[in-house]
């Protein structure tokens, strides 16, 4: 039986937030859209699942705070749309060494930008957190916008969003094979669809799909571990005793976040910005979680700053990232086929810029002046990838 075809104006390959934005965007400008999934809807593998990330302005670069502001503005629509809260104001704290370079860097960002945000000093700190501890007399910096995004009731309405505005959601239907030309042709598992034009955010399965198609990004994917620690006195870090999300600078190689307790009572999720390298096609493996090296920093870091927790993680859960490595995001078209559009390597940090990422990737895929300048994030800047790839 030969394989059915449909045309569509835009096939989204990766339904997690970055594709689920994309095709909203599309929907809401009436494109016939068709948003593809690999895994059955809701799961756990990629790098859009669980209950909550950051929000913030506060960036080094002026570029990503520049986006955020727009980004805010699409979470507020989006907000109200689906008629329910995806964000909570909360603040979020930065904390380092008065000399930190990315401390004073980000202040001047958010000066420059006029970004609303409180520097305080150490006895400060200790008077408005007495429960953080300072041991190298750390500075604070606080950004009044910062928050907590509820991702997983935000995937959720943001999926339901693309039904409402015609889009169609395929789930549980892996790509198989991508044919470019005028049309984009894309067999999946279960049949074959035509698209005047292809956006590929498939997170850590990206370069499976552009490999056939002549070209392998710089990418590299971690498997992240998501650590919950247990209040001793159950509320002492919740939104309800004013207690921000943070971000602790210069401890480590890689930052430490944390977010105020919610997600599950009584356990604030602390956590390490790096992890190990993975393969996305193994499903998350039992490990013995003492001889991981980042649940080690954590819970040094937890007994030294976090006093009213306890230092051994009550849940571990884990999480992927899919790094490039200068850690910005790629938003470009594909060097050969300018119909096919790459949005990839959101390095742990895109969830709360995906309304803009979103934008774009419609943008590039409608061949329209982008909103915002892409060299930061054009395939380009990677001088290792030369025509041989191509």
């Amino acid at each position: 039986m030969a394989a059915q075809k449909d045309l569509w104006d835009a096939i989204v390959i990766g339904a997690g937030i970055q594709g689920c934005f994309t095709a909203y965007h599309l929907a809401k400008h009436r494109k016939r859209i068709l948003l593809l999934e690999q895994f059955f809807l809701p799961h756990s593998r990629g790098s859009s699942h669980g209950q909550s990330r950051i929000i913030r302005k506060a960036y080094l670069e002026d570029f990503y705070t520049r986006m955020m502001h727009e980004c805010y503005q699409i979470w507020a629509q989006l907000e109200h749309e689906a008629g329910t809260q995806l964000y909570r104001q909360t603040g979020l704290l930065l904390l380092g060494m008065k000399e930190n370079q990315e401390l004073k860097t980000i202040q001047a960002s958010l000066s420059r930008q006029r970004v609303e945000h409180q520097c305080l000093s150490s006895e400060e700190l200790k008077q408005r957190f007495p429960n953080i501890r300072l041991p190298r007399g750390e500075v604070g910096l606080l950004d009044n916008s910062g928050g907590v995004l509820y991702a997983y009731k935000a995937l959720r309405a943001l999926q339901d969003a693309v039904r409402q505005l015609g889009g169609i959601v395929r789930d549980g239907e892996k790509v198989v094979e991508i044919n470019p030309g005028l049309l984009v042709t894309v067999k999946t598992t279960s049949r074959s669809y035509q698209a005047k034009s292809l956006v590929i955010t498939a997170g850590p399965w990206t370069n499976q799909l552009l490999r056939p198609l002549g070209i392998e990004l710089p990418l590299q994917t971690l498997r992240i571990n998501v650590c919950y620690w247990r209040e001793m006195v159950p509320g002492s870090y919740g939104v309800s005793q004013a207690f921000p999300c943070f971000l602790w600078l210069g401890l480590c190689p890689h930052h430490i976040y944390g977010l105020p307790t919610g997600e599950y009572p009584g356990l604030m999720k602390v956590s390490y910005h790096h992890g190990n390298h993975a393969d996305p096609e193994e499903p998350d493996c039992p490990t013995a979680y003492t001889d991981i090296g980042d649940v080690q920093i954590l819970s040094s870091f937890v007994r030294d700053h976090l006093p009213d927790l306890k230092p051994e993680p009550a849940v571990i859960e884990s999480c992927m990232y899919t790094n490039t490595p200068d850690e910005q995001f790629i938003l470009d078209r594909h060097p050969k086929y300018d119909n096919i559009v790459i949005g990839a390597g959101f390095s742990g940090h895109g969830f709360k810029l995906a309304p803009v990422v979103g934008k774009i990737l419609y943008e590039l895929s409608m061949k329209l002046t982008p909103s915002y300048d892409l060299a930061p994030f054009r395939i380009s800047r990677f001088p290792s990838l030369g025509k041989a790839h191509l």
